[in-house]
């Protein structure tokens, strides 16, 4: 109905693939990258009954920095029987980056919200480790006033580095999607027998009261991002009914 755009952030024309008319919305960053002293702030608002899936082109990029930290905030409100789906491209942390990343979310009482990220930590496809800067994320999803998940992840390369199980065991690639929305009964059995053994080395997944949490962690963002996919449809249509349509431009 109406767009406006100023600086750099646009949002492309979007599609309308689905039979109930969800919006299929693409957040553009064309610089691609957030450099020190940066900051990203994207606010985003769904009326009552608004269905929409927002993500991005390509990956977000934090360049290395000498001192001033990067930052990217992000603000989703969904209204009444509203649904949004956040599925981001995966985020870059560049060797030397300071880094952050925050998500908050604020949901009605019947509003819906899944939402994943990646996250790698340096390049390794292309050998480089991230040996220096720091990296924090935090993600809070309220509903009506109270909060139903909240994590927060700090990190230095000291520790990043490690080959210690209880830190990330060196692998680079982590992944976390988060499902809240009507209960699905026996959410953990389903995504389990759908993804099968072959992913219990690098996959897990927990019901918890009022959420689903799907983690992934290994090294291979191709593998990350497939079992996500699959775990995001068993999420989709067990939990709002509706067919797992995968926007276009992941195809690109």
């Amino acid at each position: 109905m109406r767009r406006q755009h100023i600086g750099p952030l646009a949002i492309q024309r979007p599609f309308y693939p689905e039979a109930d008319g969800s919006a299929h919305a693409y957040l553009l960053h064309p610089p691609g990258g957030i450099a020190g002293g940066d900051q990203l702030t994207i606010d985003c608002h769904l009326s009552s009954q608004a269905k929409v899936l927002l993500t991005t082109p390509g990956a977000t990029k934090f360049y290395r920095s000498e001192e001033n930290p990067s930052e990217q905030h992000i603000q989703i409100n969904v209204g009444a029987g509203g649904i949004c789906e956040y599925l981001p491209q995966e985020t870059i942390v560049f060797d030397g980056a300071h880094a952050s990343m925050k998500t908050m979310v604020f949901l009605a009482q019947d509003s819906v919200y899944i939402g994943w990220d990646f996250v790698s930590l340096g390049r390794p496809a292309s050998g480089e480790r991230f040996r220096t800067g720091h990296f924090r994320q935090s993600v809070k999803i309220v509903r009506e006033d109270v909060p139903i998940w909240f994590e927060r992840l700090n990190l230095s390369s000291a520790r990043m580095i490690t080959d210690q199980p209880y830190v990330l065991a060196n692998r680079p690639i982590m992944g976390t999607m988060v499902y809240a929305g009507p209960t699905i009964e026996n959410a953990s059995e389903r995504l389990r027998d759908t993804l099968g053994q072959a992913a219990h080395q690098v996959f897990s997944v927990s019901q918890l009261d009022r959420i689903v949490v799907c983690r992934y962690l290994g090294n291979r963002m191709s593998e990350g991002k497939t079992l996500f996919r699959r775990a995001w449809e068993v999420l989709r249509e067990a939990g709002i009914g509706k067919r797992g349509i995968a926007p276009r431009i992941w195809a690109t």
